[in-house]
């Protein structure tokens, strides 16, 4: 991941209502949830949560598909755990003993490592900087 990517991720994230969207579709998945979903769980009215969506959608955190006269969101969950790859990537190179969370120090996988989630899913990603393996801080279901 390039460092222009990675600000452009933080800068749609740095609106608590985008933040709290991305997290919600994290949550969900594959499934996604409609716009109108997504309003009333947030709580946030239609028309204040489209202007956020599309941030969060330019951004690639989001794709969206129609499903008639709805629109179906999902978060891109490959494009976060580059985000984490590209923040941890150097985690305790110059201190290995010291990676929080890992007994002995922690050890960098090798890219294209494969980690189970919590969701069922497998997610590659480029480094689990610290083993345990990465997990989502709620449950998709």
């Amino acid at each position: 991941m390039e460092r222009d990517t990675a600000t452009t991720i933080f800068e749609a994230l740095s609106s608590g209502v985008r933040l709290d969207a991305f997290r919600l579709l994290i949550r969900k998945g594959a499934e996604g949830l409609v716009a109108g979903d997504i309003a009333a769980a947030l709580d946030v009215p239609p028309s204040n949560l489209s202007f956020h969506l599309k941030a969060l959608t330019h951004a690639g955190l989001l794709s969206v598909e129609q499903e008639g006269r709805f629109q179906r969101y999902r978060a891109n969950t490959a494009l976060m755990m580059d985000l984490v790859a590209y923040l941890t990537a150097e985690c305790c190179v110059d201190s290995l003993g010291q990676c929080p969370g890992a007994p002995g120090g922690g050890k960098l996988l090798d890219r294209g490592t494969t980690l189970g989630t919590d969701c069922g899913e497998i997610l590659t990603t480029a480094y689990d900087p610290c083993a345990p393996a990465l997990k989502p801080s709620l449950p998709c279901r």
